[in-house]
């Protein structure tokens, strides 16, 4: 079984580690409506993408 030959710092393992961090979600603001959903993404609410109907509207209750 392999075993390292040195302790790994702290630094080289930080830096290892750097791309691990948890990232806000991409969102993008909707033409017409001016709400902020995810890109490429299909709207619920009014089941449009890229400006075709896809899906039936969700009803509101």
């Amino acid at each position: 079984m392999a075993v390292p030959r040195k302790k790994t710092t702290v630094s080289k393992r930080g830096m290892r580690r750097s791309h691990h961090a948890l990232k806000h979600p991409n969102l993008r603001e909707d033409k017409d409506s001016g709400e902020f959903h995810r890109p490429h993404h299909i709207d619920l609410e009014t089941g449009m993408y890229r400006g075709r109907q896809v899906l039936e509207p969700k009803e509101k209750f």
